[in-house]
């Protein structure tokens, strides 16, 4: 156990100095200021949001964004890049980030009875977009996603034509 704990450590000390990514010069003035190691820096800025996504105010605004302004970073950068596996894990992660956010809106009703939902939330969203094989929104898609979309989705092609054909035909006449 102690030499996984050393493991993740060590993993997240490269991840918090490799020059190539963009929050490296962020830990590295913090780390100069205060004397603390960036690793220590960062276990405390999440225990802090972990707390404020149970007990602050805004909470929900806190977590949309975690799952929205890093994967949107990163998702711009893939578009950029020449690869294509990038892309398709972007897209990936798009596609259950939505399939969820639809799910939450019918139960959003649910939210302001459990005090402990935005920090799951945002746990939930950083394991989609983790860069790892264990990552959530691949595990979802090909479990859960992809074996309903095959079933359905001629279904699914027949109501958006139809769907795009009353929309051509309403704008036609409206011309």
């Amino acid at each position: 156990m102690a030499a996984k704990l050393q493991d993740y450590k060590d993993s997240l000390e490269r991840s918090l100095n490799d020059k190539g990514k963009p929050w490296t010069k962020y830990f590295e003035t913090a780390e100069q200021k205060t004397g603390v190691n960036r690793v220590y820096i960062f276990v405390g800025m999440v225990a802090f949001t972990g707390l404020y996504l149970v007990f602050g105010f805004g909470a929900e605004l806190i977590c949309n964004s975690i799952g929205f302004v890093y994967p949107a970073y990163m998702s711009m950068k893939a578009l950029e890049s020449p690869q294509k596996d990038d892309d398709t894990k972007w897209l990936t992660y798009w596609v259950v980030y939505a399939c969820f956010s639809v799910v939450e809106y019918f139960s959003d009703f649910i939210v302001g009875w459990f005090p402990l939902y935005w920090l799951i939330k945002c746990i939930f969203v950083i394991w989609c977009y983790l860069p790892t094989d264990f990552n959530g929104s691949l595990i979802i898609y090909n479990r859960i996603i992809r074996p309903y979309y095959q079933k359905h989705h001629n279904r699914i092609d027949d109501i958006a034509n139809s769907a795009s054909r009353l929309v051509a035909d309403a704008v036609r006449k409206d011309n």
